[in-house]
């Protein structure tokens, strides 16, 4: 198969893990460092966030990816000062983790693997790999790793959050950022490629066959 990049290169999946991680960091630090104050923390990692996109933006990433991110961040922050709970700055992040799952497990379920929308839109193939059943299988077994990776999330957050542990959900939300993707990635890859047929060309070159019936 000739496919010489990794998952992890058409995704740009480290930079993105290791963004979302910076803001988290900054709320714990500002928290604990303000001796429990939410607004110490949220203006941490507001003042994080801002860091962070105006760094973003002078690289030349899409402003539209970079507002996203920021205002992902102030939800988050005014949650935690509405509800005057600091471990609910981390709430958003469980919530879309749970929908996360799920949506993967439906998209598996229809035959429409979120995976290979994804790369099939990073490789601009819009969705002419759906066409080939060798990659809907292997982008179905794939994304069977990402479901895994947020359940994994959702059962380390949720009982850290009903014990209101906000420290403890920061070094959680950094653990299970960029190394748990990591792995994710690695690990889809692997299945990936190991559920393609021999001489199958890779991903960048479907095998286009008329949709059969079930496929």
């Amino acid at each position: 198969m000739a496919q010489p990049e990794s998952l992890a290169e058409l995704l740009n999946g480290r930079r993105a893990a290791v963004d979302a991680s910076l803001p988290p960091i900054g709320f714990v630090a500002g928290y604990l460092i303000g001796d429990g104050s939410i607004w110490a923390g949220v203006g941490a990692a507001v003042a994080f966030a801002l860091a962070l996109s105006v760094w973003r933006m002078r690289r030349g990433d899409k402003p539209r990816a970079v507002v996203i991110g920021l205002l992902g961040v102030c939800v988050a922050g005014l949650i935690a000062l509405g509800t005057g709970r600091a471990e609910n700055f981390f709430l958003l992040q469980l919530l879309s983790n749970a929908a996360s799952a799920l949506l993967w497990i439906v998209s598996i379920v229809v035959r429409w693997p979120l995976l290979g929308l994804v790369v099939g839109t990073v490789l601009k193939q819009r969705t002419r790999w759906r066409r080939d059943p060798a990659l809907v299988r292997a982008y179905s077994r794939g994304s069977w790793v990402w479901v895994g990776q947020y359940v994994v999330r959702v059962a380390v957050f949720v009982p850290l959050y009903e014990a209101g542990r906000v420290a403890e959900l920061g070094i959680a939300r950094v653990l299970l950022s960029w190394p748990l993707v990591a792995a994710c990635l690695a690990v889809s890859w692997w299945v990936i490629r190991r559920s393609l047929p021999e001489g199958h060309p890779g991903l960048r070159h479907p095998r286009v066959e008329e949709l059969r019936a079930g496929v």
